[in-house]
């Protein structure tokens, strides 16, 4: 795909889902506080996780990014554009709750150390970190440097699946977030 439709496909697919999440932050407290009789996260901690999550991705699509830049001195940039899968498939099941197993590392899971405007504010961040990105990758630079990820055995990904993977995980929590909603919502007739 080329990275004039690409790039802003991804860019809307962020903003889309982060605004979703900002808006649980308006949500009264016991709703965000329910936890799901399933012994699920709360509303408020998965979107600690969701946080959390993007933090560690982050810092993997920051060095994605700049390896990506520098190899575009030494790769043909319409070679490897000619060359690009973007694989929807697997990363469109990515924001699909419970389409295959995923276990998270322990260092991804809610604390509650955070208040809720804090992880509003760090979501707010991290869209503006994730915009950036592609702002800095606006030719298809995106694609000159992959990154193994073992999730959903993906295998190489490139800077541009790895943000729309990004997008995709906290799609994947939106639906987390809507069925504890469902449940709290039901409960308090």
């Amino acid at each position: 795909m080329h990275p004039a439709i690409l790039v802003p496909e991804i860019e809307q697919t962020l903003v889309s889902a982060f605004d979703q999440l900002a808006d649980w932050f308006a949500a009264p407290a016991p709703l965000r506080a329910h936890r799901p009789s399933s012994g699920g996260w709360s509303i408020d901690e998965i979107l600690e996780h969701v946080a959390l999550t993007n933090h560690f991705l982050l810092i993997l699509i920051e060095k994605g990014a700049a390896k990506a830049l520098k190899n575009a001195h030494n790769l043909d940039l319409a070679t490897e554009l000619a060359a690009q899968q973007f694989d929807r498939t697997k990363l469109e099941q990515i924001g699909q709750h419970r389409s295959f197993p995923w276990v998270r590392p322990e260092h991804m899971e809610p604390t509650g150390a955070k208040t809720s405007a804090e992880v509003a504010a760090t979501l707010r961040e991290q869209l503006q970190q994730c915009r950036q990105v592609l702002r800095r990758l606006p030719n298809g630079e995106g694609v000159l440097y992959r990154t193994t990820m073992s999730v959903n055995a993906l295998g190489k990904i490139d800077v541009y699946e790895f943000v729309y993977f990004l997008a995709k995980h906290a799609e994947r929590h939106l639906t987390q977030i809507e069925k504890a909603a469902a449940e709290y919502q039901n409960g308090s007739r």
